[in-house]
């Protein structure tokens, strides 16, 4: 929220100006409208996109209500997209407790593209918070996968707080592998990360 507020600011002070910069969401929950206000579509739209002079033609944000028939060919077709638009030039990722980026949950291969993928429970249980009662939390999401992340140019991930204090820690302590997603960072040719106080605590 905060590099949200930022950007916006930039661009009413018209030192950033977006019309001519194009957006790929990394994920949404599957089984949310676009409408719904715990959709990231509608958190996006009022966070960021409202606010700023993007044309809503270049705002790509997953389809949560794809019929699973079409989810395979719909995930293939936005891989196609990135790429039809030159790739990722600069992924904003943000961490899970257990370490995953995007939706790519522990076990995820280091190769996955976009996909439609299973939460894990703890997932679900972080995510509560934003819900009025834990049944209602979706289960699955549509997100990009690690190799799709991996090929941005440049990836910037940020964390705050002290419950992603031991995500942090594991991610400079450990070499790349599936079991913490975020791991693949590594080895990606510009990663900037940025944490606070808390986040950092454990390193």
């Amino acid at each position: 929220m905060g590099l949200y507020q930022y950007l916006i600011k930039l661009n009413n002070d018209k030192i950033i100006d977006f019309k001519k910069v194009k957006t790929f969401n990394l994920d949404e929950y599957y089984g949310l409208d676009s409408k719904d206000p715990q959709s990231y579509h509608y958190f996006m739209d009022k966070n960021l996109f409202s606010q700023i002079n993007i044309d809503k033609k270049n705002v790509v944000i997953p389809n949560g209500m794809v019929s699973v028939a079409k989810i395979k060919t719909y995930c293939d077709n936005y891989e196609n997209l990135i790429c039809k638009s030159g790739g990722i030039d600069l992924q904003i990722l943000g961490i899970g407790q257990n370490g995953h980026i995007g939706f790519n949950e522990p076990g995820s291969s280091l190769h996955s593209k976009t996909r439609l993928v299973k939460l894990t429970p703890e997932t679900i249980k972080a995510n509560s918070r934003f819900f009025k009662n834990k049944s209602e939390v979706p289960t699955q999401a549509i997100s990009m996968g690690l190799a799709t992340i991996f090929c941005a140019k440049k990836i910037i991930l940020l964390a705050s707080g002290q419950d992603k204090a031991r995500a942090i820690k594991k991610l400079f302590a450990t070499n790349p592998n599936p079991l913490l997603p975020a791991s693949i960072l590594i080895d990606h040719a510009d990663t900037t990360v940025i944490v606070d106080k808390l986040a950092a605590s454990l390193i």
